[in-house]
């Protein structure tokens, strides 16, 4: 089911960006998340809560570039604030984490 359309201003309102994945852990009791820290670049350094945990491992992610929202409120998950959110194809309930073709270095604005 397709969303509704929204005005380039709606879509300008978000911070699209790529980071990179420094530090990854499995957080206690909860199979399916992950925390990580991600590096923006000149933004400094966020924690992230992902979901994939069940598909990947922790090691699946350090040090690799994804795409991710920056601007999102904070949420409370699994008691870890998350400033953000890395953005996936969901193909059957898999992630499939969105990702740059060559290096791009971290907090590179997407377009």
């Amino acid at each position: 089911m397709q969303k509704p359309a929204i005005t380039i201003e709606e879509f300008n309102k978000l911070d699209i960006r790529v980071c990179r994945v420094i530090e990854a852990e499995r957080i206690p009791g909860k199979q399916k998340l992950l925390k990580l820290l991600v590096d923006l670049g000149p933004l400094g350094t966020r924690t992230i809560i992902a979901g994939g945990g069940e598909h990947y491992n922790p090691e699946d992610y350090k040090g690799k570039l994804f795409i991710a929202i920056i601007n999102l409120q904070p949420k409370t998950i699994a008691g870890i604030k998350s400033e953000g959110m890395l953005l996936a194809a969901d193909q059957n309930g898999k992630p499939i984490w969105l990702t740059t073709i060559s290096e791009t270095p971290p907090g590179t604005i997407i377009r």
